[in-house]
């Protein structure tokens, strides 16, 4: 499978304490197997569906460290892309290191304060599969801090930015899991038309109604064929509802934390979708 295009959410990866228990929760749920990898930095779990990689599940190696979802964007050169990120007033967290021949990765984070990672493609491109039930569907990042976000993004990978209800049919809108509307735009890449058929992520303003403490984040999607039925197998399994299902023109969707406290959302694509 060839590398994603620059900026293109292409991995995702989360964080855990304890590894048999998030396998037993993913595979539950998700249909997800496992393959454990060794590498330079430790032991990496693959989750994988119908043989192809889906996933990533990672021991935290300090029990401070958050239990969240990681998500990745592609990057030709990472270390250009890191000083990018800086230049455009983010910080780097992690700098680009090679995880012997999979892959060069950094962590990074947005002027509002959103954790994200940068992936330069070695023999592992990323997600084999994508957009099917049971693998990664959309992210978003939220934020408090729109304008400055807005302009990093563009600036680190060239996005621009459509707003996700101007001039957009209802059928082509994207779902968002907080915020109105006004609050909401969709980022394509660089040489894509800006039009929402072509986008790859979001930015949702967190508003005035959250806690003030709630951080920057960002919300990875995973597709289900079933959104209603995903929320009781969360709770069956020791996870939390955040956000039960709701309807929008693009899907159903609902905000969960898995049985650690990882906090993801789950989507139903409508038939437009």
């Amino acid at each position: 499978m060839a590398a994603f295009a620059e900026g293109v959410p292409c991995w995702a990866d989360v964080l855990l304490s304890d590894l048999a228990a998030g396998r037993r929760f993913y595979g539950e749920l998700f249909g997800w197997t496992f393959e454990e990898i060794a590498t330079a930095y430790g032991s990496y779990t693959r989750a994988l569906l119908g043989g192809k990689d889906v996933a990533g599940l990672v021991r935290k190696p300090d029990g401070r460290m958050p239990t969240v979802w990681n998500i990745y964007f592609a990057a030709k050169d990472a270390a250009a892309t890191a000083v990018r990120i800086r230049e455009a007033g983010g910080r780097v967290i992690t700098p680009p290191v090679w995880i012997d021949e999979f892959c060069v990765m950094a962590t990074a984070a947005d002027p509002g304060g959103a954790v994200f990672g940068i992936w330069q493609a070695g023999s592992h491109p990323g997600f084999g599969r994508r957009g099917a039930p049971g693998s990664y569907g959309w992210a978003e990042v939220h934020t408090r801090q729109p304008r400055a976000v807005d302009a990093f993004y563009r600036a680190v990978f060239g996005y621009e930015t459509v707003p996700a209800a101007e001039g957009v049919p209802a059928t082509e809108r994207v779902p968002a899991a907080e915020g109105a509307p006004d609050d909401v735009v969709l980022w394509t890449p660089r040489g894509e038309p800006p039009d929402p058929r072509h986008a790859i992520g979001g930015r949702v303003v967190i508003g005035e109604r959250y806690p003030a403490e709630l951080p920057a984040h960002f919300l990875t999607y995973f597709v289900v064929a079933d959104c209603d039925q995903a929320p009781r197998t969360v709770h069956r399994l020791g996870g939390r509802v955040l956000k039960t299902p709701e309807d929008t023109p693009y899907g159903r969707f609902a905000v969960l934390a898995d049985n650690q406290g990882a906090v993801f959302a789950v989507l139903a694509p409508s038939a437009a979708g």
